[in-house]
C-alpha cells in the first residue's frame, strides 16, 4: 500500500499538497495538467524531494526521511534509462546487483521476468538493437526484478504507439496483480486510466484530494476535471 497523508512539498517556488492511498495489488493514475505537481509527488515517494510536513508510508512503514536508496519504491520514467553499453541481460540485472556479480539463481530470476515481458530470446541484445516497445518492456523487467510493493510510472509510455501502449498496459496490469504490487501511474492519456486504473486521482493547481474509482471519476468528472477533458 501507498499513502500519501497531508504531505506538502516544495520545489522552489511550486508547492503541492498530496492526501492520497493506493491499496496493494491496485493501479491509482493520476492525471492532470503539465505543472500540476504529478511528477513532483512520484518524486518525493521516491525520496528525491523532502516532504515539508506530513506522512508518506508504503506497506505501512514510515518512510518520510528514509533516502532513496532506503525506499521499497522502484520508479520508472519516459525514458527508460538502459545503460546502451550492457546486453539486457544485464541491464535488467541491475535491478538485482547493481555490481552485476550475478550468481546462477539471479539469472534464472532474470530469465524468468524477460520470459515474463516477452523477452526471452533477446537477453543478449543490447539497447539499440530493441524497438522502442522492446526497451519499455526491458525497463519493467528491470522494475518488476526488483521486488518492491511500491511502483511509481512516470509517463513511461507516452512515446509509444497505441497498439504498444495497449500491450504495456496488458503486462503492466497483469503484473500488478501477479505481484500484488500498489502502483501510481502518470498520464496525460484518459484511455490508459480507464484500461487499467482502478483509481484515479486529480492533480490540479498543485493540490490532490484522495482518489476515487476510475469509473465513478470519469462518469462524473466535476468542473476541474471536466475542464481539463475539454467537457466544460
Amino acid at each position: 500500500m501507498i499513502d500519501v497523508e497531508n504531505a506538502l512539498i516544495e520545489r522552489g517556488s511550486f508547492r503541492l499538497t498530496a492526501t492520497l492511498s493506493v491499496p496493494a495489488g491496485k493501479i491509482c493514475a493520476i492525471v492532470g495538467p503539465s505543472g500540476s505537481g504529478k511528477s513532483t509527488l512520484l518524486e518525493a515517494i521516491a525520496g528525491f524531494l523532502p516532504v515539508t510536513s506530513g506522512h508518506i508510508r508504503v506497506g505501512g512503514d514510515q518512510i518520510t526521511a528514509r533516502p532513496p536508496s532506503e525506499r521499497p519504491v522502484t520508479l520508472l520514467f519516459q525514458s527508460n534509462n538502459l545503460f546502451p553499453h550492457l546486453d539486457i541481460e544485464r541491464n535488467v540485472g541491475l535491478g538485482l546487483k547493481p555490481s552485476l556479480s550475478l550468481t546462477p539463481a539471479d539469472k534464472r530470476a532474470i530469465a524468468d521476468v524477460l520470459g515474463e515481458v516477452g523477452l526471452a530470446d533477446l537477453a543478449t541484445r543490447r539497447p539499440a538493437e530493441l524497438s522502442g516497445g522492446q526497451r519499455q518492456r526491458a525497463a519493467l523487467a528491470r522494475a518488476l526484478l526488483r521486488q518492491q510493493p511500491a511502483l511509481l510510472l512516470d509517463e513511461p509510455l507516452a512515446a509509444l504507439g497505441p497498439a504498444l501502449r495497449d500491450e504495456m498496459l496488458a503486462l503492466i496490469d497483469a503484473s500488478v496483480l501477479k505481484r500484488g504490487i500498489a502502483v501510481l501511474m502518470i498520464t496525460h492519456a484518459p484511455e490508459e486510466a480507464r484500461s487499467i486504473a482502478h483509481l484515479t486521482a486529480l492533480c490540479m493547481e498543485g493540490r490532490i484530494n484522495g482518489a476515487r474509482l476510475t469509473d465513478q471519476v470519469f462518469a462524473n468528472p466535476g468542473p476541474e476535471l471536466a475542464a481539463y477533458l475539454g467537457r466544460g
